[in-house]
């Protein structure tokens, strides 16, 4: 069970006059009354919003879901574990990568579920094709929130074998995370 309601069982025309009456506000792809607090929590039911459970908010949308970033991506990113046996829809949508997802990767709040700040930060270090000072701050921002330093970072992703981009990664998350 969700931690709270969300508004979606409405038609768009309502849940804009639910908007314009102050009743709810928007929070990623989803509406939420107005008394409940944007926390993580509340950031990931309304990240993954009617999306099947299968699916596990990652990446930029993870970082958001923490409070490392103010804002989510415009598309949304999601992770979905190999043994799931999902298909994506037909068509455009989410970007979601299958990964093998391990015990402590995921935190629950009902039936949606977050990458830890841990695994955030690392799948941002191996898949972003861009890294920057921007990339940078919200990995340490993460790791401020989850409570880990650079070394079980690099930890956490030497337990994958054959992972793609491991040495660049490696590089990133020692660059973002070592002190001064």
């Amino acid at each position: 069970m969700a931690p709270f309601p969300l508004i979606d069982d409405l038609p768009e025309v309502e849940l804009q006059a639910v908007l314009l009456d102050g009743e709810a506000y928007r929070l990623g792809e989803g509406y939420v009354p107005i008394g409940v607090a944007p926390v993580p929590a509340t950031r990931a039911v309304a990240a993954l919003g009617t999306r099947t459970p299968r699916l596990v908010a990652a990446l930029g949308t993870a970082a958001w879901i923490w409070g490392a970033t103010p804002h989510p991506p415009a598309r949304g990113e999601f992770l979905v574990d190999l043994a799931a046996r999902w298909r994506p829809p037909f068509g455009g949508g989410p970007l979601v990568i299958e990964s093998r997802l391990r015990s402590g990767d995921v935190v629950r709040w009902g039936e949606a579920s977050v990458t830890s700040p841990l695994r955030t930060a690392v799948d941002l270090a191996r898949f972003r094709t861009h890294f920057g000072e921007h990339e940078a701050a919200v990995m340490r921002r993460l790791a401020e929130i989850g409570g880990f330093e650079v070394d079980a970072a690099l930890h956490a992703m030497n337990r994958g074998r054959n992972l793609a981009g491991k040495r660049a990664a490696g590089e990133r998350l020692r660059a973002a995370l070592s002190p001064s």
